[in-house]
C-alpha cells in the first residue's frame, strides 16, 4: 500500500523524537519491519524507532493527524504479526530494552521493547525471578499484555498476574503511569487485555527469589509416544506447584527429522525436592535421552529457542483441551504422523498450581482452570512448502476439536482466525474488556492487535 506524506511533516518528526524515522528506501528500514515470522511481509508507510516514551507519544499524535493507522512493536515474536501493517506508522520499541532491577522492593522495570533475555540476565544478578517467555527471544510486553505463560506459572502465576505497573501512551498521546492505585480498572485490563489499550513504553513486575532450577528435556522414540502422553496425563496430576512439565511431539534437535515424544521439565524446588519428584519422569520407559540437571533459571528459558529462529514461517492453532483422554492422544500421534515440516511440534502445556488459584475476574485473563493447553507451532523454511504446512495445521485443528475447549490462548491466535476468537480467547471477562476499550480508545486507534472492537456489541 502506498501513501503519501508530506515531508516535510516527516521531517517535523523526526525532529520531535529522540529516535530514528524510517520510511521506504532508508538504510533500516526493511531489517526494522521485519518481525520474528517470515510469513509475514509488510511495509508500513513509516516507522518510528523509539527510545523514550516521548517518541512514541510523538508518532501517535502524528500518525491521528495524518489519519494512518498504527501498529506497535515490542519484541515482534507474536505469530500473527500484528506488529507491522501495511501503510500505517509503525512503532518501533526494539531500541528500548532497559531493564532496572530493585533488589529491595523486590521489582524490575523494563523497557517495552525488552526480551526475556534482557530481563532473566537482569533480575538473574540479584538472585530474582518472574514467570516468563519460555523461549528467550519473545518480548517481555507482548507476551505479557497478552498473559504471559511460562515455567513459574505453578509457582507464582502468569507474568500478568506479576505485572504492578505500566508506563503507557494512550490514544491521545498522553503518557501515563498505570499502577494498582492510579486506574486499578486499566490495570486490570492491561493484565492480558493485548495491545488495545495504548503503547505500554514500560513495565514494572513483582519478583521473587529464585536464582536456580532443575530443568531439561527428556526424548523417548516416537514409537512410545502414545504410552508417554498418558504415563505424562497421570504423572502430573499430583505435581507440586514448582514443577512445571510440558510434553511434546517434536523432531529430533541434530536436524535429522527425526520425530520423538519429549518431557520439558522445571522444577524450582530445592535440589532434594526436585530429585525426588523427578524420579518417576526419569525411570519411565527406555528414553533415548535423559538431559536433566541443576541450571540459572535464564537458561531454562532458552532451552526452545533454537526450534524458533527468526525468520523461520510459521502458522499456529491453539485451544484448551477437554482433559487428556487417550482419544486426544491418538488422534495427535496419527495426526504427527504426518507432519509435513521437521521443525513442527505439538506441544502440551500445563495449567496447574498458582495460575489456577487466581480468580478468573480478578484479571482480563480468565484461563485458570487445571488442564492444558494444545498448541499447534508449525514452524518451516521453504516458502513452497506453505500451503501444505498451513493445511496440515488447519486439518489436525479440526481433527482435535472433538477433544478440544472452545477457550483460546490469546497470544497464540494467528492472522486468519474466527470472529469469535477473540472472544474465546477472553470468555466472561471480554463485556468487561470491551467497556474499557470503549472509555479509554473508543476510536480504535489501537487496531492491529487480537482487537477488542469498541463499535461492536
Amino acid at each position: 500500500m502506498s501513501v503519501m506524506l508530506d515531508p516535510s511533516l516527516v521531517e517535523e518528526l523526526g525532529g520531535r523524537v529522540a529516535g530514528r524515522v524510517l520510511r521506504s528506501g532508508d538504510d533500516g528500514f526493511d531489517d526494522a519491519r521485519r518481525v520474528h515470522n517470515g510469513l509475514i511481509d509488510r511495509s508500513p508507510a513509516l516507522i518510528v524507532r523509539c527510545r523514550v516514551a516521548e517518541d512514541a507519544a510523538a508518532a501517535v499524535r502524528f500518525a491521528r493527524a495524518a489519519r494512518l493507522e498504527l501498529s506497535v512493536r515490542g519484541g515482534g515474536h507474536n505469530v500473527a504479526g500484528r506488529a507491522v501493517a501495511d501503510g500505517a506508522v509503525m512503532i518501533d520499541l526494539a531500541e528500548m530494552r532497559s531493564a532496572v532491577v530493585d533488589p529491595q522492593a523486590r521489582t524490575v522495570r523494563v523497557g517495552g521493547g525488552a526480551t526475556w533475555a534482557d530481563l532473566n540476565a537482569a533480575t538473574g544478578e540479584h538472585g530474582l525471578a518472574v514467570t516468563g517467555g519460555a523461549i528467550s527471544t519473545t518480548g517481555v510486553a507482548g507476551l505479557t499484555l497478552g498473559g504471559g505463560l511460562g515455567w513459574l506459572m505453578g509457582l507464582h502465576g502468569l507474568a500478568a498476574d506479576n505485572l504492578v505497573a505500566v508506563e503507557l501512551v494512550k490514544a491521545d498521546g498522553a503518557i501515563v503511569e498505570v499502577t494498582a492505585e492510579s486506574d486499578p480498572d486499566l490495570l486490570w485490563a492491561l493484565r492480558g487485555g493485548g495491545g488495545n489499550f495504548g503503547v505500554a513504553t514500560a513495565l514494572t513486575f513483582r519478583l521473587h527469589p529464585l536464582s536456580t532450577v532443575t530443568g531439561g528435556l527428556i526424548a523417548h522414540p516416537f514409537a512410545a509416544a502414545p504410552d508417554l502422553l498418558r504415563f505424562y496425563r497421570d504423572a502430573v496430576a499430583g505435581s507440586s506447584d514448582e514443577l512445571t512439565v510440558f510434553a511434546a511431539l517434536a523432531h529430533a534437535a541434530d536436524g535429522s527429522g527425526t520425530k520423538v515424544a519429549a518431557l520439558v521439565v522445571c522444577h524450582a524446588g530445592e535440589p532434594e525436592h526436585a530429585e525426588r519428584e523427578l524420579a518417576p519422569l526419569r525411570e519411565w520407559g527406555s528414553p533415548l535421552a535423559v538431559q536433566l540437571g541443576r541450571m540459572p533459571y535464564p537458561v531454562v528459558n532458552t532451552l526452545l529457542d533454537d526450534g524458533y529462529p527468526r525468520d523461520a514461517l510459521n502458522y499456529w492453532r491453539s485451544s484448551f483441551t477437554r482433559g487428556l483422554p487417550d482419544a486426544l492422544v491418538d488422534t495427535m500421534v496419527e495426526r504427527f504422523a504426518d507432519v509435513p515440516s521437521p521443525m513442527t511440534a505439538m506441544v502440551l502445556e500445563h495449567f496447574h498450581g498458582a495460575v489456577t488459584r487466581i480468580g478468573v475476574a480478578d484479571t482480563a485473563v480468565p484461563h485458570r482452570e487445571a488442564g492444558w493447553n494444545l498448541a499447534l507451532t508449525s514452524v518451516w523454511t521453504d516458502l513452497a512448502a506453505t500451503e501444505a504446512n498451513i493445511a496440515w495445521t488447519r486439518d489436525t485443528h479440526r481433527a482435535l476439536a472433538p477433544h478440544l475447549e472452545a477457550r483460546r490462548w490469546l497470544n497464540y491466535l494467528g492472522d486468519d482466525e474466527e470472529p469469535d476468537a477473540v472472544r474465546a480467547a477472553y470468555g466472561p471477562n471480554y463485556e468487561r474488556l470491551l467497556a474499557a476499550k470503549r472509555r479509554h480508545d473508543p476510536e480504535n486507534v489501537f487496531r492491529h492487535n487480537q482487537n477488542v472492537d469498541p463499535a461492536l456489541t
